[in-house]
């Protein structure tokens, strides 16, 4: 076979370099770092490669994006060069989805502030009428069926709920498929049959704010919310008054409208201009949906990679592959 020749653009550690070339044949190169001159790759890893580095090698047919996603800037660039396939991969699916399932057990079971109480020897949440919802029997709505929202809605079956899904090719869903599978425009629907909506969707200008005052009206008052995609996917004054008032029990959030810039706001970043941090309907995690340590995030990546650079290596369709004008 053929040699077939793989840049990374942002260089692991030598062990994690070593672990990722020990899971591939002889004939894949990899080389990782600044692109040099005289470049001839195939392949190129990188999340936001500039206009040079997609353009360095005349050889490159394949971009590989290290996460689940495509990013604006990268999808432009794209669009110019229509030659160059894209992938993603999905080493975080697992550790995302089992996160999405803590948030929303804690949303549900209020056990945050109960958490917070008896740590002051208050016991006063047992005694107080109980704001938690069933969720055995209860209806999950998952939007976004890919990767994560599979395993998601697998788990929301394993805790005995009825599963809907959205997702945006109905058509092409795998056969462990959901109890109902929609496309997105039934999303008006489906809101009001939903006990929990957990959102797996990527941030594409078609899905920004599909979540609105509106939408949020539409579910029911007991429905608990969890966001696992990006933050504006759900419009943040709508979705703050929604839990104020009551319009929903409670929410599970992952991603935010804030993030620090550098290590120096880490402990001064508010995620909201809203003030989520004092409803106590609320749980909030800064998204960390990953759940893994970086050397073991590292090392499911690049065994998730690899399964893409055999299947290149063998002439074989190249899993996960990006719809650039879509944009996911």
């Amino acid at each position: 076979m053929p040699l077939l020749h793989v840049h990374i653009l942002e260089e692991p550690t030598p062990a994690v370099l070593g672990y990722l070339r020990n899971q591939l044949p002889a004939d894949v190169r990899v080389t990782a770092g600044e692109i040099g001159t005289n470049a001839a790759h195939h392949v190129l890893v990188a999340g936001i490669p500039g206009a040079d580095e997609l353009d360095a090698s005349a050889e490159l047919h394949t971009l590989i994006i290290p996460w689940a996603g495509l990013p604006r800037a990268t999808r432009t660039l794209l669009l110019e060069r229509p030659h160059v396939a894209v992938h993603n991969i999905h080493h975080n699916a697992a550790p995302a989805a089992e996160h999405a399932i803590a948030l929303l057990l804690a949303a549900a079971k209020f056990l945050v502030p109960a958490d917070r109480a008896l740590r002051d020897n208050d016991w006063t949440p047992r005694y107080e009428p109980d704001r938690s919802i069933m969720l055995s029997g209860a209806t999950a709505l998952v939007l976004g069926y890919g990767e994560i929202g599979r395993r998601v809605a697998q788990m929301c079956r394993g805790i005995g709920m009825r599963v809907l899904a959205v997702r945006r090719r109905p058509e092409q869903t795998p056969s462990e498929c959901p109890d109902e599978i929609h496309p997105p425009d039934a999303l008006e629907d489906l809101l009001p049959r939903a006990d929990a909506v957990l959102i797996c969707l990527p941030y594409t200008e078609r899905t920004k704010g599909i979540l609105g005052a509106e939408a949020l009206r539409a579910l029911p008052s007991h429905a608990v919310l969890v966001n696992m995609g990006r933050g504006r996917l759900i419009d943040e004054r709508a979705l703050y008054e929604a839990l104020r008032d009551g319009a929903i029990r409670a929410a599970g959030l992952d991603v935010w409208y804030n993030y620090p810039k550098d290590e120096s706001e880490y402990r001064a970043t508010s995620p909201s201009t809203f003030p989520f941090h004092q409803l106590s309907n609320v749980v909030m995690s800064p998204h960390r949906g990953g759940g893994l340590s970086m050397e073991e995030t590292e090392l499911r990546r690049m065994a998730a990679l690899s399964i893409l650079l055999r299947a290149a290596y063998r002439g074989e369709p190249i899993p996960f592959p990006v719809d650039v004008e879509s944009g996911y």
